[in-house]
């Protein structure tokens, strides 16, 4: 709103030339979300606790976490709130990708938030089914898909890190592989997130590589000279990467151990949604599995142990998954997972940058 409000006062007051720029509105965006959290932060935490919604704990857990039981959840609605009013504030309102990525935010975060609502209610950590949640972020990931390509601007060509000449046109074919882009990271960050800080922290990560890719990817000199394709309008998008960034580390405030709160399914599914989908909007798909390399090991862990204990009669792959159980169950105490899996999403998320001068 600020953009249209006072930019066009700039042929009077010369300074307000400043919000035609995408990194001052991208960094403004960023402090506001981060201030709407730690301001708002402890009286929603106050509200949740009166309304007693707390986490429900894995019986087949480990014993560290029985501590937790009870502790406000559902904090991923606080991220929301400030990703939605940040951006409302420095975005571009007239750009279709803000709206569509608000979209889609908040239809993952009310998928989560039956999810974590059923399960407190029930007071066992079995939500929406597996087969009716996975139908609802197919739905969801299928309407980011089909906008993109109906549009004249898009394509359905993949930009593959490397092979600068390389762009394989999948057709209609780019529908299906943006559901399985959208929904696996949603899921992926979901499985993420089970320990204090432990998916904010590279979601945060991950936000600030797509702030700059889809900085990159909206100008049109700076995508000729990098090799990596021209979409027009991604520009907008850095704005609104820079509003996950700051909510993500307002929430982390509260989130860091030990954990005053939780982000629950409406958090981690909201979250891991909207990097399959910036990734989808920036042309930069193939990239997020190096970007949230953290998130492709915890869900390719899962997949392993799952698979292993059926083919094998029981027996196990790791001691437990997620991989990050697995070094609980090893005896490092949870701050030290959480803080080594940042340093590898930190490590991760550089090499994701340094693609950009391999093309």
């Amino acid at each position: 709103m600020l953009y249209h409000f006072l930019y066009p006062l700039h042929i009077q007051i010369s300074w307000l030339n400043v919000f035609r720029y995408i990194t001052f509105r991208s960094i403004g965006a960023a402090v506001t979300a981060f201030l709407v959290l730690w301001c708002f932060g402890p009286m929603f935490i106050r509200w949740l606790k009166r309304r007693q919604i707390g986490q429900v704990v894995r019986d087949d857990g480990p014993e560290t976490h029985f501590s937790k039981q009870g502790v406000p959840t559902m904090g991923g609605l606080l991220i929301l709130g400030g990703i939605v009013v940040s951006t409302l504030i420095w975005g571009n309102l007239s750009s279709g990708l803000v709206w569509l990525l608000l979209g889609i935010s908040l239809f993952f975060g009310g998928i989560g938030a039956v999810d974590d609502m059923k399960k407190i209610s029930k007071g066992n950590s079995r939500g929406v089914s597996a087969r009716g949640k996975l139908l609802l972020q197919v739905i969801g990931a299928s309407m980011v898909g089909l906008y993109l390509l109906l549009h004249p601007e898009y394509d359905g060509n993949l930009a593959i890190p490397f092979f600068k000449g390389f762009h394989p046109d999948l057709g209609w074919w780019y529908v299906p592989f943006a559901v399985v882009v959208i929904v696996g990271a949603s899921n992926a960050v979901n499985l993420t997130d089970g320990l204090d800080g432990l998916a904010v922290g590279p979601v945060m990560i991950s936000g600030t590589v797509y702030l700059i890719f889809s900085y990159a990817a909206g100008n049109a000199i700076i995508a000729r000279y990098l090799q990596i394709p021209f979409v027009p309008g991604a520009g907008e998008v850095a704005v609104f990467c820079g509003a996950l960034v700051g909510a993500c580390l307002g929430f982390l405030w509260f989130n860091a151990y030990p954990a005053e709160i939780f982000m629950g399914d409406v958090g981690s599914l909201a979250l891991g949604g909207i990097l399959g989908a910036v990734s989808i909007i920036t042309k930069q798909e193939i990239l997020l599995s190096i970007v949230g390399g953290i998130f492709v090991m915890e869900a390719v862990s899962v997949i392993l142990q799952v698979g292993f204990f059926k083919m094998s009669g029981g027996r196990r792959i790791f001691l437990m998954a997620p991989i990050h159980h697995h070094f609980e169950k090893k005896g490092w105490p949870e701050p030290k997972v959480v803080v080594r899996f940042w340093i590898i999403s930190i490590i991760l998320g550089l090499l994701a940058l340094a693609t950009l001068k391999l093309r």
